[in-house]
C-alpha cells in the first residue's frame, strides 16, 4: 500500500492540477494587503526525488507566486502548495511517502524504497525528514488543526503514516495523499495560507 505511487506520473499530474487551482484562487482574490491587482512572479525550482517525464518535469520548474502590481505595496502572495513542502528541494510527495513507507517497511515497500534511497536520496536525508515529521511538525499550529480533522487523531510518533491512514479513507491513494498535502498548506507558505480551491482539482481523481 502507498508504494505504488512512487514514480507514478499521474500522481504528479494531479498535484500540479491542485496547485493550479490554489494559484487561481489566490490570483482571483487580488492583493491581500491593498486589494490591488496581482501579477505572476513565480519562483524557479529544481525539485529532487523523482524523475518525471520531460513535459511534466518542466511544469515542476516553477512554484506559483504573485506580487501586487500597485506601486508602494508590492505585497508577495505565494499560494500554499501540494507539490513543494516550503523551501525543501525534494518534492512534497517524496518527503511524505518515503518517510511514511519506512514505517514497518517490508516486501514491496522495501523494494520501492530501495530504488529511491539508493539512487536519489541518501539515508541521512531520510533520517532528517523523519526527525522533522516526528519532532518539528507536531510543534506547529498546522498539526493542531490537522489533529482535529480525524478521530482518533494521528499518532505523532508514527507520522506521516498515521496521517495518511486517517485522511480520505475510501478514496484512491493519490487523492488521499493530495488531501494530506493540502492540509499541510500553512507550512508551505507564510504569505498566503489559504486552502481555497483544492477540492476542484480532485473532481476527476477517480480516473487515477
Amino acid at each position: 500500500m502507498w508504494h505504488g505511487l512512487l514514480g507514478d506520473a499521474r500522481l504528479y499530474e494531479l498535484l500540479y492540477s491542485v496547485d493550479q487551482d490554489l494559484a487561481k484562487a489566490v490570483k482571483g482574490g487580488g492583493c491581500g494587503d491593498c486589494g490591488g491587482p496581482v501579477y505572476v512572479s513565480n519562483y524557479p525550482r529544481k525539485p529532487r526525488g523523482e524523475t518525471l517525464p520531460a513535459e511534466l518535469a518542466a511544469r515542476y520548474e516553477r512554484r506559483f507566486s504573485y506580487s501586487c502590481g500597485r506601486e508602494g505595496c508590492r505585497h508577495r502572495a505565494t499560494p500554499p502548495s501540494v507539490r513543494f513542502l516550503g523551501r525543501r528541494v525534494y518534492l512534497a510527495a517524496i518527503v511524505t511517502l518515503v518517510t511514511a513507507l519506512r514505517h514497518g517497511a517490508t516486501g514491496a515497500r522495501r523494494a520501492a524504497l530501495g530504488a529511491h534511497i539508493s539512487s536519489q536520496i541518501s539515508r541521512k536525508t531520510v533520517a532528517r525528514w523523519t526527525l522533522w515529521w516526528r519532532e518539528a511538525f507536531p510543534t506547529t499550529r498546522c498539526w493542531g488543526v490537522v489533529r482535529g480533522l480525524t478521530s482518533p487523531p494521528p499518532a505523532a510518533e508514527e507520522l506521516p503514516m498515521s496521517l495518511l491512514a486517517r485522511v480520505g479513507v475510501g478514496e484512491p491513494e493519490a487523492v488521499r495523499l493530495a488531501l494530506v498535502l493540502g492540509n499541510l498548506g500553512p507550512v508551505t507558505t507564510r504569505s498566503c495560507p489559504s486552502f481555497a480551491g483544492i477540492s476542484m482539482a480532485l473532481r476527476d481523481a477517480q480516473k487515477m
